[in-house]
């Protein structure tokens, strides 16, 4: 018999200073990598999407830390719910 567990994941939408290639995604959990010029001209990327828990949002941070990356800013968005299968 199974049982439909619900698991609720937090959005976070994570600035950086500087242009990281999409292709960096896999890196960072899969979050979504967007890059915008500010009207100053300077470049910031974007990372977005849901982080399973704290664990998962630490790791984040440790891999930009690791890659001497310059963090602008963290925003927790909001919750997201996802429907997991428990046995």
């Amino acid at each position: 018999m199974t049982k439909t567990a619900q698991l609720e994941q937090k959005t976070y939408q994570i600035k950086i200073d500087g242009e990281l290639p999409e292709s960096w995604s896999d890196w960072f959990n899969g979050l979504l990598a967007e890059t915008q010029t500010t009207a100053d001209g300077s470049i910031i990327t974007t990372l977005s999407g849901p982080v399973v828990d704290q664990a998962a949002l630490h790791g984040i941070l440790d891999r930009i830390r690791d890659l001497n990356l310059k963090l602008i800013a963290v925003t927790e968005l909001g919750p997201q719910i996802h429907d997991t299968l428990r046995r």
